[in-house]
């Protein structure tokens, strides 16, 4: 909408009369922030042209509902071709529909492709037509805590905006209560990738819809996002056509599993985000081809699942008492296990896995025995302790070390490994002693009768009567 008033200005409809500069241009970071346009201030609007991002906060536009707007002239379209905007942000605006409809085809002659609406009004109904057949260099298009009117029963408002709607790939529509996405509409987003729908209020039954035969055909990330969604198997139910689905963020949901599931997710799903759900147990099933799970911020006490292409497992804020087998997941590179309830890690089966180079166990009740202390202070010399390390590994037992960094912790071989110092010293004072017993022995038969000294290749039955030959 601040291109439309660019426009709006290039046509005239705006006096640049400003007394007052209310546009603010961050040279550094291209950005120009402009508040409260109106036509005593738009003359600030110059200081913009050199930036790369435009935001527009506050303002009214309500009273050029009215004005007729022409078709540019050559000057005009090249004014715009020459703008360098590419992002524009639109906030705390009453849009009139009617305006943003007969103006949005002007985009075409601009090089934005992000649009930005946050925490906006859109009042009315446009008349879409003037779009027929337009397309616009627009691929990202984002509503953040916007107020319009309901999508469903609007479909036909948005027929007249398919040509451009089939080349966006980006669209979020966030905290703006949306409870139903219309099939219609989600099947004119022919080449969306990304889908962010979080902060809403979708529910099970609404998903089927949203996501009908025919929908978002390439879509490969969605985010649902703290909706009011309930059923794992519903939504699994929902989001299995979405056959080139990747990454799914079903987060700060309340999810619960049916007493069976036969529903099969995406096998293309690679990232798939469950915290946050109030889960006790894992559910299942999981997609086939994890290669990311995120199951932090739950109620997990055990995790026994096995996943052979995962790679990154995130496990911190649960109620885990011991490190699920590692063995299950020959290919795990990265594993949070930071707030929960584990005294030890398992080292012998962390050191089997040549891919993991990134362990996080932050604020855990570590027992610094030498095994639990001597595991962690390995794991931090190769370089695998990730953030927290050392000030957030802390003993709570032995008594002796509770309170104690795990990293001050004594692992020396004298405490750790007392057999390994103590057998060696033993068997040695017992060769000694058989050596100075051996020395008197001798010593004393010498002194007798004088000593013995067999000859070179004597045969054992030689020195056997010798040993018992009297003393001379």
């Amino acid at each position: 909408m601040s291109v439309a008033v660019l426009l709006l200005l290039g046509l005239g409809l705006l006096e640049a009369e400003g007394r007052r500069n209310r546009c603010f241009f961050n040279r550094t970071q291209e950005y120009c922030t402009c508040y409260n346009l109106s036509e005593e201030t738009a003359g600030s609007l110059i200081q913009c042209l050199a930036a790369t991002v435009v935001e527009f906060r506050g303002g009214d536009l309500e009273k050029y509902m009215d004005f007729p707007i022409r078709d540019l002239d050559d000057a005009a379209i090249d004014t715009l071709g020459s703008l360098i905007i590419e992002k524009v942000i639109i906030s705390s605006v009453l849009v009139p529909e009617i305006l943003l409809a007969r103006v949005l085809r002007f985009f075409s002659y601009t090089h934005v492709k992000e649009l930005v609406f946050d925490s906006c009004v859109f009042q009315g109904t446009g008349d879409w037509h003037e779009m027929d057949g337009q397309r616009l260099p627009i691929f990202s298009l984002s509503f953040h805590n916007v107020t319009s009117a309901p999508l469903m029963g609007n479909e036909t408002a948005f027929s007249s905006l398919s040509t451009w709607l089939e080349t966006l790939q980006e669209l979020a529509v966030t905290s703006s209560q949306v409870s139903s996405l219309p099939c219609a509409i989600g099947s004119m987003f022919r080449v969306l990738h990304t889908l962010d729908l979080a902060h809403n209020s979708l529910g099970d039954r609404s998903l089927a819809p949203a996501f009908c035969k025919g929908a978002f055909p390439q879509l490969q990330v969605l985010s649902l996002q703290h909706n009011n969604l309930m059923s794992y198997h519903s939504v699994c139910e929902s989001v299995q056509r979405l056959q080139e689905l990747q990454d799914l963020n079903l987060s700060q949901n309340k999810l619960m599993a049916a007493p069976s599931s036969s529903c099969q997710w995406p096998a293309s799903l690679r990232i798939f985000n469950l915290s946050n759900t109030g889960l006790d147990k894992v559910l299942t099933p999981l997609p086939p081809n994890l290669e990311v799970l995120d199951v932090s911020h739950n109620h997990l006490r055990a995790v026994d699942i096995s996943i052979s292409s995962l790679k990154k497992l995130f496990l911190s804020q649960n109620f885990l008492q011991a490190v699920p087998s590692i063995r299950n997941y020959p290919m795990l590179d990265t594993l949070r296990l930071d707030n929960n309830s584990i005294t030890e890690l398992p080292w012998d089966e962390v050191t089997l896995l040549a891919h993991l180079q990134d362990v996080a166990a932050a604020n855990n009740p570590f027992d610094c025995s030498c095994s639990g202390a001597g595991g962690l202070q390995a794991l931090a010399a190769k370089g695998h302790l990730g953030q927290g390390w050392p000030q957030d590994y802390t003993c709570q037992s032995p008594p002796g070390y509770q309170g104690w960094r795990v990293a001050a912790v004594p692992v020396s071989v004298l405490r750790c490994h007392r057999a390994a110092v103590i057998a060696p010293l033993c068997v040695a004072l017992a060769l000694l002693s058989l050596a100075g017993a051996f020395l008197l022995l001798r010593s004393r038969l010498c002194h007798r009768g004088g000593c013995w000294t067999p000859p070179t290749g004597a045969s054992p039955r030689e020195l056997h009567e010798n040993a018992h030959r009297p003393p001379k």
